[in-house]
């Protein structure tokens, strides 16, 4: 595993939690370069690469009257160019190893909040790209699956509500429509998910963008009286 970020700090516990199995490596991934570097980086530490997780990306809130075209180009650049730049990169050793490409979306892909214009433009984005590539790269033994992951309880979310005048306990304060289950998904549950998509146990499935969420997304009606 090669960790890639521009939080040194938290790339370096991770790493140190990790031992062996982990070299730090920090980029900026609005860098066009950086996907050869980190490819290059894995090479030299690994010997090969089996596997491309695209999880790092820009989560901002704009809509139709703040986003210019400077945001909408940044937050592309992260979110779309990175992980394609990145597969491209990749794409030598994983034909060579019969791996596999990982793409973290959102449901913000489907349509998205009205508060994340150009995130859920990039999600969709992803989207598609996950698509086109499965379908062009599969007779050469590369499998590209996506995952477009809900709401879930990260470090960063709890702060970004906080940040918007929650309370501190208000993850446990929400109602059904948005938590069934009570609670909402935890990181460790999502990086579970994402080991099985990375491991043999789901070849030869290929192509797939699959929901993760305590719901069903498409045709949901909930109950209004």
């Amino acid at each position: 595993m090669v960790v890639h970020g521009r939080n040194e700090a938290e790339g370096r516990r991770l790493v140190e939690k990790l031992g062996d199995a982990a070299v730090l490596h920090l980029d900026s991934l609005a860098d066009p370069a950086s996907a050869g570097r980190l490819v290059s980086a894995a090479v030299k530490a690994f010997g090969r690469i089996d596997a491309v997780v695209n999880n790092a990306a820009s989560i901002v809130r704009s809509n139709l009257s703040s986003t210019h075209a400077e945001f909408f180009d940044a937050v592309m650049a992260v979110n779309v160019r990175a992980p394609l730049l990145l597969i491209q990169a990749a794409m030598p050793q994983l034909r060579r190893n019969r791996g596999c490409v990982l793409n973290i979306g959102s449901l913000n892909a489907l349509s998205g909040e009205p508060g994340l214009l150009d995130y859920s433009i990039s999600k969709g984005a992803l989207q598609t790209l996950s698509r086109n590539l499965a379908n062009a790269h599969a007779a050469e033994g590369v499998r590209i699956n996506h995952l477009n992951v809900g709401w879930v309880l990260t470090p960063n979310e709890d702060a970004l509500q906080r940040g918007l005048g929650q309370p501190s306990d208000w993850a446990s304060r929400l109602p059904p429509q948005f938590a069934p289950s009570g609670r909402l998904i935890a990181p460790e549950e999502i990086a579970a998910a994402a080991v099985y998509w990375l491991g043999d146990e789901s070849r030869p499935i290929n192509g797939s963008v699959v929901e993760l969420e305590q719901y069903c997304v498409i045709g949901r009606n909930p109950n209004k009286a």
